[in-house]
């Protein structure tokens, strides 16, 4: 019998991962031989790393809507972690996305990576899913857009929706996630007085928030993703130095970071939540490996 053949019970279901970076590759070591699992890329030299990592890559660009046309019908669910493009208001690669999702009868569920960025500054106060959104820069603006877009397609076509609002990613092992780099610049951070909290996951938790959603995500469902630390961003930065034999940050006040750090790297210093992960342990059931930076910073290899 031709594998294509045989009853759907026996199938493997498929995932197309769109973004595969380091979260998705996390993603695939999990659900290797339990999936078959897709990838939508637009680099070549992407093909041999996802190959070895078990996932079938397809030529595809969200910035070039013809190529999207054969992702129609191809998966049971999606996992989508692309980022918006880097200007605007919304975000028209999500938009382009589901245009293509749209033509896909056997879609049943997709997760989306989204940002705690979305709710703005909280002034340090508990944050759940229910607040309302108020994101005060563009880029986190982009990601409430895409919110509404992947909501309103999930309730029109009968797809389960997940949104995973994605604080401070970190890991020893991720490229751009590793603490120590910002240490070794001795990029500065704000003094006690005017610190704020700031949010974390392990990069492989948030894999397997990835994939319990995948299978037990609410529809239109949003999920902080977030570990249970509850530090100030200096203090964690102190953390990583006293952990691996570092030299603490400088401390420096709001007013001199204002007149020395670019506004980048000042929007992170301007907004201070405490996320609640309730549903993440409830609902996805999800038992963090990591369930603060002290565990996870220790696990990870040097």
């Amino acid at each position: 019998m031709n594998p294509t053949d045989r009853p759907s019970r026996f199938r493997r279901p498929v995932l197309l991962i769109v973004g595969c970076g380091d979260v998705g590759l996390r993603v695939a070591a999990l659900l290797r031989g339990r999936w078959r699992l897709l990838a939508l890329t637009s680099s070549a030299t992407r093909h041999a790393t996802l190959r070895a990592a078990g996932v079938v890559p397809l030529a595809g660009d969200l910035d070039r809507p013809e190529t999207l046309a054969r992702l129609a019908g191809l998966a049971d669910a999606v996992l989508h972690l692309a980022p918006p493009a880097s200007s605007g208001l919304d975000d028209r690669r999500t938009a382009r996305l589901i245009h293509a999702l749209a033509r896909s009868p056997r879609l049943q569920r997709v997760v989306y990576g989204s940002t705690s960025g979305v709710y703005g500054d909280c002034r340090g106060a508990k944050v759940e899913e229910t607040r309302p959104l108020a994101p005060a820069t563009d880029r986190a603006r982009r990601r409430v857009d895409a919110e509404a877009r992947l909501r309103i397609f999930g309730r029109s076509a009968g797809v389960a929706v997940t949104a995973l609002r994605i604080p401070g990613i970190y890991a020893l092992d991720r490229a751009g996630g590793d603490p120590r780099e910002r240490l070794a610049r001795g990029t500065p951070v704000l003094a006690a007085a005017d610190d704020v909290y700031t949010n974390h996951i392990h990069a492989d938790d948030l894999a397997r928030a990835c994939a319990a959603a995948l299978c037990r995500g609410r529809p239109q469902r949003a999920v902080n993703a977030s570990d249970d630390t509850e530090l100030r961003m200096g203090d964690y930065f102190d953390l990583v130095a006293n952990l691996h034999g570092l030299a603490r940050p400088p401390r420096i006040s709001r007013a001199e970071a204002e007149a020395s750090l670019s506004p980048l790297q000042m929007s992170f210093l301007g907004e201070s939540r405490r996320l609640v992960n309730r549903r993440l342990k409830e609902e996805l059931r999800l038992v963090l490996r990591h369930p603060t930076v002290v565990e996870g910073l220790r696990a990870s290899p040097d």
